[in-house]
């Protein structure tokens, strides 16, 4: 474990903003709880679109703070994390934040799922430790899919993707010429 972070108070919502107060850091604890991830690539490649500069820095805070642990992996070139107790022991508070997200908020969470968690929290908390406990990477929660003003965007770039690429340049040469005539002082 490396040096312990500084904090700028003494008081505990304070130093737990100083450790998660980030975009970052408690999707990466919800990936290695729920989702079973354990690697660097499966966390940069969960669609949440985290910048692999920041995902390294979050797993080096969050490795300061005690709240995951990194060992090498079998092909000893990379690592693979793991929550501490520490992080484990955070599986109330992200419960708690998931089902308030689900209930007041769009979400791509499924409403089954989400209301069967929170009708049953002791059971999924002791399916989170038992998981944790046993080194089980069978995700408790399934990937969610995009918020549906996300997958408008997303349809749009499949769509633009899957044009053949000469009938894409071809606009782009027309839009390339209609600005050099306006350049020119022609009209198009």
């Amino acid at each position: 474990m490396r040096d312990r972070p500084t904090h700028r108070s003494s008081c505990p919502m304070s130093i737990s903003l100083d450790i998660f107060g980030d975009r970052w850091s408690l999707l990466i604890v919800r990936d290695l709880m729920v989702r079973g991830y354990r690697t660097f690539s499966e966390m940069e490649n969960d669609g949440d679109g985290i910048a692999t500069n920041i995902l390294a820095e979050r797993l080096r805070r969050l490795e300061t703070a005690g709240i995951l642990g990194a060992e090498p992996a079998t092909d000893g070139r990379s690592n693979v994390y793991r929550l501490t107790e520490k992080g484990i022991a955070l599986a109330p508070v992200m419960l708690e934040l998931l089902i308030w997200a689900a209930r007041h908020e769009a979400t791509g969470a499924p409403c089954e799922l989400i209301e069967q968690m929170a009708q049953n929290r002791e059971w999924a908390l002791a399916e989170a430790y038992r998981r944790w406990k046993e080194r089980d990477v069978t995700p408790l929660i399934p990937p969610f899919g995009p918020l549906p003003e996300r997958r408008a965007k997303l349809r749009t770039a499949r769509r633009r993707a899957e044009r053949p690429r000469s009938a894409v340049r071809g606009r782009a040469r027309r839009a390339r010429g209609f600005a050099a005539d306006r350049k020119k002082g022609r009209k198009p």
